[in-house]
């Protein structure tokens, strides 16, 4: 599994992708960590399929017993599905996903895992002296559905925003949006079901000083691709409207 290190301050973001062990008929997933001095934070941590060399890969960069938090941005099986084999080996953590998927949720197992219910209208997660922001991201593309953004690192973990299918040896950043476009039209048009759920979204993250969009497919945006997706993604008709 490929390790990038997207950004190192005071904490650390690391992001774990480009799995070229996995079957061809599953989709491909990034993974991204939160590591403070003693403290690390699993965001979507993935799917059952991932969990081996998942966690192979975090234990390069913290120890099991300081695996103190995970975050579910929503219930699908590729963001998730690991839960209940986190549940197994992590003695004292909590998991933060969506108060409406709680019941849901636990059908993959969480009996060890404290599950820390976030309300529609989001909240935070505060990790040692780093405090992240969960942002609402509701219909996009799930019913209950979160992003996670850190203002000190101003990186945005975007969910299925901005995802696009990608190969085990794609770059981690786009390099060329405008070819990168047309990976990522279909996906959005048929992934996410409103266009007034989008404009939501939009007006709230373009109030974000954000210098790395990460989603959980594809490639990240950085810089000035940050608000070239936006703008695509605000004109660009999805769901129902097409």
């Amino acid at each position: 599994m490929k390790t990038t290190k997207i950004y190192e301050g005071s904490h650390q973001w690391i992001m774990f992708g480009r799995d070229e062990g996995k079957p061809n008929n599953v989709i491909d997933t990034n993974q991204y960590v939160v590591r403070t001095a003693n403290r690390c934070l699993l965001l979507d941590p993935g799917g059952a399929e991932l969990f081996a060399p998942m966690m192979a890969a975090v234990l390069h960069h913290a120890p099991v017993d300081q695996i103190t938090d995970l975050f579910a941005s929503h219930q699908d099986p590729d963001v998730i599905s690991s839960l209940g084999l986190w549940d197994q080996a992590l003695t004292n953590a909590k998991l933060h996903a969506p108060a409406i998927w709680e019941g849901f949720l636990r059908h993959y197992s969480c009996e060890s895992i404290e599950y820390v219910a976030i309300p529609d209208n989001g909240g935070t997660i505060k990790l040692e002296s780093v405090e992240l922001q969960i942002i609402p991201a509701h219909y996009l593309h799930s019913s209950g559905n979160f992003h996670i953004y850190d203002p000190q690192a101003k990186i945005l973990m975007s969910g299925d925003v901005g995802g696009a299918i990608e190969g085990p040896d794609a770059p981690v950043f786009v390099e060329n949006f405008a070819a990168h476009v047309e990976k990522m039209r279909y996906w959005h048009q048929r992934w996410m079901p409103s266009n007034q759920a989008k404009r939501v979204w939009i007006e709230r993250v373009r109030n974000l000083d954000i210098d790395i969009l990460a989603p959980q497919h594809g490639r990240m945006f950085k810089g000035d691709d940050v608000k070239r997706f936006l703008d695509w993604f605000d004109a660009l008709q999805v769901g129902i409207a097409v």
